[in-house]
């Protein structure tokens, strides 16, 4: 079923190309998830970063941005920007991933990002992960692809600077970016807030939802 029950969420596959691609698309998502269901599984899988010091910052971000998760993470070392040359080993990660886990729902990037790598592992989701919901976050950068997302999230104020604090915090390596800042998180979060009638909001998009309303 690609849909999600109200009440039956214990399990969560977060996947990102790169290292802080989670974390930029759906900390805010995560910080409200694992605050109101401690315990809750969450599986997070990186193609990119694994064995440099942005392992590292992964590894203590997503710990940060799960408090009270039972969190798994794996950052493998497929070569940032290369993904069409390695799709097989991303395939493969995915199909493993999905051996030993059955998610309530997966967070990964979207299907039509412009960034290749996440568009790569966007269009994978679907290969491994047939039967389940898939939330396709958002990343904002220099390309212009926002586009106009289906599901929001609502973040709670403190939420949402909770998310960008930790960004700052965990991610040293990206501070000198020009993109890469209070303003930019704050003002899309703000945005998509808007559009859902809250103050915050983290945006997703979906390509197939079932609907069950028998009640």
């Amino acid at each position: 079923m690609i849909g999600l029950r109200p009440g039956r969420l214990g399990s969560v596959v977060a996947l990102g190309a790169h290292c802080d691609d989670i974390a930029i698309g759906a900390g805010g998502t995560l910080l409200t998830l694992c605050g109101s269901r401690p315990g809750l599984r969450v599986d997070a899988l990186v193609l990119s970063g694994g064995g440099t010091p942005r392992e590292d910052e992964e590894r203590a971000a997503l710990a940060a941005f799960c408090p009270g998760a039972d969190l798994d993470v794996t950052v493998l070392k497929l070569p940032d920007g290369r993904f069409p040359a390695h799709w097989e080993e991303a395939k493969n990660a995915l199909e493993e991933l999905r051996r030993r886990t059955d998610p309530d729902v997966v967070l990964a990037p979207r299907t039509d990002d412009a960034h290749q790598d996440h568009r790569g592992l966007a269009k994978l989701v679907p290969t491994a992960f047939r039967d389940h919901l898939a939330l396709g976050y958002e990343i904002v950068k220099w390309d212009g692809d926002l586009g106009s997302p289906s599901v929001y999230q609502p973040l709670a104020d403190d939420v949402a600077e909770e998310k960008v604090r930790l960004l700052q915090a965990h991610y040293a390596s990206q501070r000198h970016r020009p993109w890469y800042d209070r303003e930019a998180f704050l003002g899309l979060a703000r945005i998509r807030g808007i559009e859902a009638a809250a103050k915050y909001a983290e945006a997703f998009f979906v390509k197939k939802l079932t609907l069950d309303l028998k009640g």
